[in-house]
């Protein structure tokens, strides 16, 4: 099973996980970046704010777009499929049994991770919009 592009192995979720929590990096910091690049009305002469803002936009694109979660989700859940049908062939295969169970448990955490992404973005976006709303406008076809 190949992984997908960009290096990530779905197969191993502990990598999986610590790939998720490096690519998060920006999620985590952005009250931070906002405070120390987008200025304040005081400060406003000072710093481009429109470009800062725009930058700011293009690396959170650019970061939750590289994330491959529901692609790992989709090629675990194609072996867990592929599991489920070997044993309806062989009931008595408690090994097969194992790695299926394994597989459907890495299934759901995966799971688990897209729901918290889905958490992280909205939470990014949210406080994007609020310092950044009137220095820079998103193109609409994002």
């Amino acid at each position: 099973m190949a992984a997908p592009s960009g290096g990530v192995n779905c197969e191993e979720f502990t990598e999986f996980q610590e790939l998720l929590k490096v690519m998060r990096t920006i999620d985590d910091r952005i009250v931070h970046e906002l405070n120390t690049t987008v200025p304040t009305a005081s400060f406003a002469g000072k710093i481009d704010a429109s470009q800062t803002c725009k930058q700011l936009y293009e690396s959170l694109m650019a970061a939750h777009a590289s994330r491959v979660i529901k692609n790992c989700i989709a090629q675990t859940s194609e072996v867990v499929k592929n599991l489920r049908e070997e044993r309806e062939k062989n009931l008595d295969d408690l090994t097969l049994l194992k790695q299926l169970r394994k597989e459907q448990t890495k299934l759901k955490w995966m799971q688990s991770e897209l729901n918290v992404e889905e958490v992280v973005n909205d939470r990014s976006w949210k406080v994007f919009n609020e310092r950044c709303q009137i220095h820079f406008k998103p193109p609409k076809n994002e």
